[in-house]
């Protein structure tokens, strides 16, 4: 089986077993981002469309200030920039996707499964 390559931006520091973790991923567009986060101590979890860079901004800063730890996942992108020192910028721990290993695994998975998502529910 292919393996997904990610690149962690922000190393986790090792005391997270147990921790409250925020976990946000985030299909990344220049003019929106859709995002799917679970807050892992209380099993909370959302789906939303971010339309603009000001309210993608309100949410991450948002989401900050309330002291949880947190962990964004997206594919690497060249128009991301300014979202990735956002991230830094609050002490939020990216992961960056390797697309096209992402995309090789997906069509792999979706051959031999007959689920309607695929076998993509399998990646995370």
């Amino acid at each position: 089986m292919p393996r997904v390559e990610w690149v962690v931006i922000g190393q986790p520091n090792g005391s997270e077993k147990g921790a409250n973790i925020i976990v946000v991923g985030c299909d990344y567009h220049p003019s929106f981002q859709q995002i799917a986060h679970v807050d892992t101590e209380t099993g909370e979890w959302k789906e939303q469309r971010l339309e603009h860079r000001e309210s993608a901004e309100a949410f991450y800063r948002e989401l900050a200030s309330r002291g949880a730890k947190l962990r964004v996942g997206m594919e690497a992108s060249g128009h991301a920039r300014w979202f990735e020192r956002l991230l830094a910028e609050l002490g939020i721990e990216l992961w960056l996707g390797d697309a096209a290993g992402r995309t090789r695994l997906s069509q792999q998975l979706n051959r031999h499964s007959k689920s309607p998502r695929g076998g993509f529910s399998r990646l995370s």
